[in-house]
């Protein structure tokens, strides 16, 4: 986040560079670098004729180069951004050339999404010797809540820690899909809202009583029948609830159990922190660690490999959904 800040503010002040190489796992940072250059580099006059975006499937590097050593018309620089260049993986040490010597008034924005480029490679040193090498990383999960915070504060929205922990949940570490939710719900709710469960639920399309939090809790409490039924209602809804997403919840929580076990130090920020879980949780945590003896976790990891397999078509002979979840559920509470 201060690396992006550091990057906005030198553009912001005039400390333009030639080349800008952003990469990594976590595309939502170089799609919003991406974006301000695309947006403010240039005036609206200037664009015409002195910006270009490039896809990476439809050009060469020779494209690229050629394009960035145009001289600009009625304008201080050019922008060239490229698009989807991880597709030039094969042939990207071909702008070393290019980077010892980048043109001075091309401002030459390249995205290589997905993946990180090796930094060691003599074309990435040469980069960042002359212009910006910015890697995104991908965040932990116990990381996305605080950012999620972070980005409500400064549109002047607050949130509820277990609304927080829903929408990572449910949406995982995809910082693009967090933050277009966020704005769904900035478009609906009015600014200074404290944003909360039920506006999730309403809004962003969980339903209250059928979700995996739910079913979760009602694995830790050995709520047999609440387990029960909330299967029934995925089975109804397979496209909303695929089983492979919810064996893989369910073998999460189970995991983080058998860490909780393992545990001297119980201390509440320890725990939180070593089985990677929201705070606000732990207390079924707790109590699912007194329903489910080590021992006993540890048979239902093993059982939840096997369902996991079965789910994704392995060795499965065409079993149901609905039967599978009930096979899991059986093996949990047997």
């Amino acid at each position: 986040m201060d690396e992006v800040l550091k990057i906005v503010n030198d553009i912001k002040n005039g400390y333009i560079k030639p080349i800008y190489f952003l990469m990594g796992e976590e595309t939502y940072y170089i799609d919003k670098l991406s974006d301000y250059i695309e947006q403010k580099v240039l005036t609206e006059e200037e664009k015409g004729f002195n910006q270009t975006v490039l896809y990476g499937r439809d050009v060469t590097i020779e494209d690229i180069i050629s394009t960035a050593k145009r001289y600009p018309m009625m304008a201080e620089r050019q922008v060239v951004i490229v698009k989807e260049a991880q597709d030039l993986a094969r042939t990207i040490e071909k702008l070393e050339a290019y980077a010892e010597n980048p043109m001075p008034t091309t401002v030459l924005v390249i995205c290589y999404k997905y993946k990180a480029f090796d930094k060691r490679k003599k074309v990435t040193k040469l980069i960042a010797k002359n212009g910006v090498v910015f890697e995104s990383k991908k965040l932990y999960e116990n990381q996305v809540g605080d950012w999620i915070k972070r980005v409500l504060a400064g549109k002047k929205y607050a949130i509820e820690p277990k609304a927080t922990a829903m929408l990572v949940e449910f949406l995982g570490t995809d910082l693009s899909k967090i933050n277009n939710e966020l704005e769904k719900l900035q478009i609906i709710l009015p600014v200074g809202t404290t944003i909360s469960p039920k506006d999730i639920e309403e809004n962003i399309g969980f339903s209250k009583d059928f979700n995996v939090f739910e079913l979760r809790k009602a694995l830790g409490e050995r709520n047999q029948l609440k387990a029960y039924t909330i299967a029934e209602n995925f089975a109804q809804n397979p496209k909303d609830n695929p089983m492979v997403v919810t064996t893989s919840l369910v073998f999460g929580f189970f995991i983080q159990l058998l860490k909780y076990h393992g545990l001297k130090d119980r201390n509440p920020k320890n725990v939180a922190a070593v089985i990677g879980v929201n705070p606000y949780f732990l207390k079924e945590y707790d109590l699912a660690l007194k329903n489910y003896p080590m021992k006993k976790v540890s048979q239902i990891v093993g059982a939840l490999r096997d369902i996991d397999v079965r789910s994704k078509g392995v060795g499965s002979n065409a079993i149901s959904q609905s039967d599978l979840l009930k096979e899991m559920l059986y093996k949990i509470f047997n």
